[in-house]
């Protein structure tokens, strides 16, 4: 897939979920993308993969791309964005702390970051408040 057309595709996915929910997720444009199966999502949530890069169809610099992009589209239509906190399904709650779950090979800071953040329409969370 040529850049165009993934960022005509990443621009598509971001809108179609703020539609249905008022906000959206880089996970969810990647399996919207069919870069990352629901299969190989839940794999990761559960703790059996490491790292999500890892289970993602495709390179690091298309999901560079797509990152970028979430975020340029995200700016653009003045989505809050909101930090979220990924954690590991599947623990005891009364035996163990959930273990947060790491997106990037490398663990990069900034990138774990743009990861877990969501990007939540504006009029959603002040009709909420």
């Amino acid at each position: 897939m040529h850049d165009r057309e993934l960022t005509r595709k990443v621009r598509a996915a971001v809108y179609n979920q703020c539609q249905k929910r008022g906000y959206a997720t880089p996970v969810d444009v990647l399996m919207d993308l069919g870069v990352l199966s629901k299969q190989k999502y839940e794999d990761w949530r559960f703790g059996r993969v490491d790292y999500l890069e890892r289970v993602c169809t495709i390179n690091l610099r298309k999901l560079s791309l797509i990152m970028r992009q979430i975020r340029v589209y995200a700016g653009e239509k003045g989505l809050k964005p909101s930090l979220s906190v990924y954690k590991q399904w599947g623990r005891n709650k009364g035996s163990q702390m959930s273990k947060p779950l790491r997106f990037s090979k490398s663990g990069n800071a900034d990138m774990e970051k743009w990861y877990a953040t969501h990007f939540v329409e504006p009029k959603r969370t002040k009709s909420r408040a």
